[in-house]
């Protein structure tokens, strides 16, 4: 099956969409996230979850965004939409949570255009920064400057008055993303070439310039240095795993929209690895040039008689970015020139992701109603300041931290990318979009995508939100009102906004689009009358009901040393669907609709069991807290685990890249798929 060429507007080169992606793909929470947690939870150790997270996780749904998109040549709820008419929601729900993130993530931005301000005035003048300091009192001194000088904060507040000084540069925010993408896709394929690698080139000046400074080693310590008995916490995993699924934009419909734009002939695999590598690339190296700038600050308070420790000032989030960082910068020479070259890296690291999620909002809509980007861009920019408006106020950041807690949390983009994979792997012909991208890639998937989308990813998402859920619910005291009864409107706005995603995500796949008519309809499979492996298909989904049954019985009488008989019973049940889904659901032939629901009903199973062991093996380790790396040098195993990552980065790019010059080269379509699906 193909879907009939459409006039849509494309990217014009492979580089213009692999630079957008990776834009999109690298943002702030590179350089806030990544590092913190693997500083975190185990150093160096922690790089093995997260590496076996990229490779089963990031790049399997990559591939899986990309194909969707591609094959459909739509943004997210159109492209769920012609996979089933019943799926459209899908896509919107996630274009709803995009458009939540564009409310706040300009108001990131515009705090590093006011930080690029100071630093400019600085250099100017000849003063220093507004927030130097030494030691403890530097510390403090960033905390005063961005808390109370700059944000204006004030305790018990919840939103108090607009800050003039974040509203203007939000303003130029949004009129730097405006001018962006106002001319289409084509214009973001050429800024792209500008936005994308001038970060790459400043984070590696940073990088350069941080393990020039003296006691930069001590900082890498804290980085790098193993601490293996975090591989035995649950946490250490979780947070892994999270990392990369947020990391990579994943379950926005921005990949989606953005492979809707490409060359009909346009890789998919080989793009989907070239983009999640240069993903982890840039997370590692920003650690780098974070911790070794750190560990140089700590040096020079130290010198300068009043030390302060690596440990002191690192913090996750905007703490990190705009209180740690800045004073580690104010304690080297040309500070001001090191803060504008790092405030401006920011600007460019985090416009990309920021235009990409509007640009995926801007085109659902677009093909929802056929409307004029002309005429959408301004109005969703307007209302998208509009609400972004609470964001600057004396509470803002309080405001932003919870919002944006809620979109990344449990109930956000998380359960929509284990959606995502159930509805596509268990409802749709998942080999359609293996083939689809097989005969145009660089290289071929294999049977194993397949297994990732319909069970791993599945279970591993599922037992991340289950895990998470329980933790939200054991912590709930105190979240929706004070011990003094007060309402704590934050997080009731973020429940709310939340809740009402996937009604409004409902009613906008009910309204009927005046474009879909004719040959835009998505040409569906028409399977024959009768069903295939009817049989086995009962077995495996009455096998899910009982591992369902005996799920909720666990958990009703508390019988958690028993949970490995439902887990039995899920693993059946999804090893007789999946093979029955693998061995009938090609040509002529349909596996019956219990099969599939008796494999989503199996992740269900093997979901929640496995969730309440973790849950189980949580309680019984002892949390204890981070264990500082007092080492003045590096370890042996420490250059062993940067040796190996560098040889994964280099490895990996290159690989990718010699694959795709040798079939350049070579002036020829990728080779044939050798493959037994047949395509209606």
């Amino acid at each position: 099956m193909e879907i009939p060429e459409e006039q849509r507007e494309n990217w014009g080169t492979r580089g213009g969409f692999v630079l957008a992606a990776v834009g999109s793909a690298v943002g702030l929470g590179n350089l806030w996230g990544f590092p913190y947690k693997l500083y975190s939870y185990g150093g160096g150790a922690f790089l093995i979850p997260y590496i076996l997270a990229m490779f089963c996780i990031g790049i399997p749904m990559l591939i899986l965004e990309f194909s969707l998109g591609h094959m459909t040549q739509r943004a997210a709820p159109d492209a769920f939409g012609r996979a089933n008419k019943r799926l459209e929601f899908v896509g919107w729900w996630g274009i709803i949570l995009g458009f939540v993130i564009v409310t706040y993530y300009p108001v990131i931005l515009a705090y590093c255009f006011s930080f690029i301000y100071y630093s400019i005035e600085s250099i100017v003048t000849g003063k220093s920064l507004p927030w130097a300091g030494e030691g403890i009192q530097g510390v403090e001194n960033a905390k005063i400057f961005f808390n109370e000088t700059y944000l204006g904060l004030k305790e018990g507040v919840e939103t108090g008055q607009i800050r003039t000084n974040i509203l203007i540069p939000l303003v130029i925010a949004w009129i730097a993303m405006y001018f962006c993408i106002f001319k289409g896709v084509k214009l973001v394929g050429k800024i792209v070439w500008l936005t994308v690698p001038l970060p790459f080139i400043m984070l590696i000046v940073l990088t350069i310039r941080g393990l020039t400074l003296e006691g930069s080693m001590k900082g890498l310590v804290y980085y790098l240095d193993p601490v293996w008995s975090e591989l035995s916490k649950p946490t250490t995993w979780r947070f892994a795993f999270g990392q990369v699924f947020f990391s990579l934009s994943l379950a926005f419909g921005v990949m989606v929209t953005y492979a809707s734009f490409l060359h009909r002939k346009s890789d998919i695999n080989n793009n989907a690895a070239i983009i999640g590598i240069s993903d982890f690339a840039t997370s590692f190296v920003a650690g780098i040039a974070i911790f070794a700038t750190l560990g140089g600050m700590s040096y020079a308070t130290m010198q300068a008689g009043n030390s302060v420790e690596v440990k002191d000032v690192v913090a996750g989030g905007p703490g990190l970015t705009f209180v740690a960082f800045p004073y580690a910068l104010a304690q080297l020479p040309a500070a001001a020139w090191w803060s504008l070259v790092f405030f401006f890296t920011l600007v460019t690291l985090g416009i990309d992701s920021a235009f990409s999620i509007t640009e995926s909002v801007l085109a659902g809509i677009v093909d929802k109603t056929g409307w004029k980007r002309c005429i959408v861009l301004p109005v969703m920019s307007l209302v998208g300041l509009v609400f972004g408006l609470i964001y600057v106020t004396e509470g803002g950041l309080n405001w932003l931290g919870t919002i944006d807690a809620f979109i990344n949390g449990t109930w956000g983009i998380a359960f929509l990318g284990l959606l995502e994979c159930v509805v596509l792997g268990w409802l749709y012909r998942l080999d359609t979009l293996r083939h689809h991208a097989n005969e145009r890639s660089d290289w071929h998937s294999g049977r194993w995508w397949n297994f990732a989308i319909r069970i791993f990813i599945p279970i591993v998402l599922g037992t991340l939100f289950l895990w998470s859920l329980f933790d939200d619910v054991t912590n709930a005291e105190g979240f929706i009102k004070t011990p003094s009864g007060e309402w704590i409107v934050p997080n009731c706005v973020g429940l709310i906004v939340v809740g009402i995603s996937p009604i409004i995500a409902i009613l906008m796949s009910l309204i009927k689009s005046p474009l879909r008519t004719g040959q835009g309809k998505q040409a569906e499979f028409k399977y024959p009358t009768h069903a295939e492996a009817g049989g086995i298909g009962t077995t495996s989904f009455l096998l899910s009901v009982i591992g369902l049954l005996l799920v909720i019985w666990v958990l009703y009488f508390g019988k958690e040393n028993l949970v490995l008989i439902p887990l039995f019973f899920g693993i059946a049940g999804i090893v007789i669907s999946y093979y029955v889904l693998e061995k009938h659901d090609v040509g002529d032939e349909k596996p019956s609709l219990l099969s599939r629901w008796a494999g989503i009903i199996s992740t269900l199973d093997i979901s929640v069991a496995i969730s309440i062991i973790l849950i189980g093996m949580t309680n019984k380790i002892n949390e204890k807290e981070i264990v500082y790396r007092t080492a003045d040098k590096l370890s042996g195993v420490s250059y062993v685990i940067l040796g190996v990552v560098v040889l994964i980065i280099v490895g990996g790019l290159g690989w990718c890249f010699y694959r795709a010059i040798t079939l350049a080269s070579k002036d020829q379509e990728p080779e044939a798929v050798d493959d037994d699906l047949q395509i209606d």
